[in-house]
């Protein structure tokens, strides 16, 4: 499963890759808006937004290519690790992973 985090804490990116590699996500993490941003995205499983740190500009883009390419984008407003956590046991149980 692919996932892709918006927004967060820089120093937490790599931290937000271990966990979602713990529930058997490839994960891309976008701390900043970076040039191509669209492109950047891809088509993953699963879209996460921390959404204390997002610019409006990051969100706007995320939303048009969710509703584009029909990709589930999960909202959390906060950017702790706990946070995450929730949000891929929501989203990875169902698929038969196993959490950590």
């Amino acid at each position: 499963m692919s996932v892709i985090i918006v927004g967060g804490n820089d120093r937490m990116a790599t931290r937000y890759k271990d966990i979602c590699k713990s529930y058997d996500c490839k994960a891309k993490v976008f701390i900043k808006y970076p040039t191509g941003f669209d492109k950047k995205i891809g088509t993953p499983d699963l879209a996460v937004v921390f959404t204390d740190t997002v610019s409006h500009k990051m969100l706007n883009g995320l939303n048009q290519r969710a509703s584009k390419l029909d990709f589930p984008v999960a909202i959390c407003h906060s950017s702790s690790c706990s946070a995450l956590k929730n949000v891929l046991e929501k989203y990875c149980v169902n698929k038969g992973v196993a959490n950590a």
